[in-house]
């Protein structure tokens, strides 16, 4: 059975190692979209088409964001629902950035509604904050084929207020939280060496980088922090093993790229596109200096 797993780390090998969020607020449009579809939720799904377009090629997969179409309400949900199906018709994989993290039947019923039906996705994300049996509701769609990324180390600075805490064990909670993801997703490897069950490791902290890479050998990670938040391509460098194991989310960077350039606003495809491509290339070369 193929697994999603592996086919993001053949993305990875292929495409690069760009993760391109969908966190598309309507101030990131430019006015002329945004006249020609008065309904900002159409605005947003055309801009997101062309976006996705652009770039399918040329990124690992798709982190859409929901919280920036629920704040558009029921015509939001829908441009949610359009974005996701159109990642699938591309041939592309769709990560639901929904961060759900609850126990029992109502964890049940978030596996159903993000990995069947109108907002069916390829990944979701996942808050394991209140124990690790928050994830077992969703074993049954891993073991389809499924995957996720549960919340090991963020990129915040409120981070600290919890997850640095030191524990009895002397280690930090997000370490604890990690060797936990780790051994929790070992029933569900890819071919690839990696788990469908992944791991978010913020890039912005990095003082540990080679010492959790090496614990979680068997976790592929979702490293967001990149460029807007402080992470650097050394940074992430540090988290990739073997040219992969990992992909690194940039949201706001390549979306609003466009405004840089004076005729970007007719061309902010064509310039997401170049953010795109330029991120990539500024990874593969601090790998090759790491």
């Amino acid at each position: 059975m193929s697994t999603v797993i592996d086919r993001l780390f053949e993305n990875v090998m292929k495409n690069g190692y760009v993760c391109l969020g969908l966190d598309t607020s309507p101030n990131y449009l430019p006015e002329s979209l945004l006249r020609q579809y008065p309904d900002v939720s159409e605005a947003v799904l055309e801009f997101n088409k062309k976006i996705i377009d652009a770039t399918y090629d040329s990124v690992a997969c798709y982190k859409v964001q929901i919280a920036y179409y629920e704040a558009m309400g029921i015509k939001g949900l829908c441009a949610y629902k359009k974005t996701l199906e159109y990642i699938k018709a591309v041939g592309q994989i769709a990560v639901a950035d929904i961060k759900r993290g609850d126990i029992k039947d109502t964890a049940a019923m978030y596996a159903k509604a993000h990995f069947e039906g109108d907002f069916e996705a390829d990944m979701i994300t996942l808050n394991p904050y209140m124990g690790i049996d928050t994830l077992e509701p969703y074993e049954e769609y891993f073991a389809k084929g499924k995957g996720c990324f549960v919340l090991m180390r963020t990129s915040n600075q409120g981070a600290r207020d919890i997850q640095y805490l030191n524990t009895d064990e002397n280690k930090r909670i997000y370490e604890i939280v990690g060797e936990k993801i780790r051994d929790f997703g070992r029933k569900y490897m890819g071919t690839c060496g990696y788990s469908s069950v992944g791991a978010v490791m913020g890039a912005t902290n990095v003082e540990e980088g080679k010492k959790l890479r090496a614990m979680l050998d068997t976790t592929f990670l979702l490293i967001p922090g990149f460029g807007a938040q402080g992470g650097t391509a050394a940074d992430v460098a540090l988290y990739l093993t073997r040219n992969n194991g990992g992909i690194v989310n940039s949201s706001r960077a390549i979306l609003t790229n466009y405004k840089k350039y004076e005729d970007g606003s007719g061309k902010f495809d064509y310039y997401a596109r170049k953010e795109a491509l330029e991120m990539n290339t500024k990874i593969k070369a601090a790998l090759l200096n790491n």
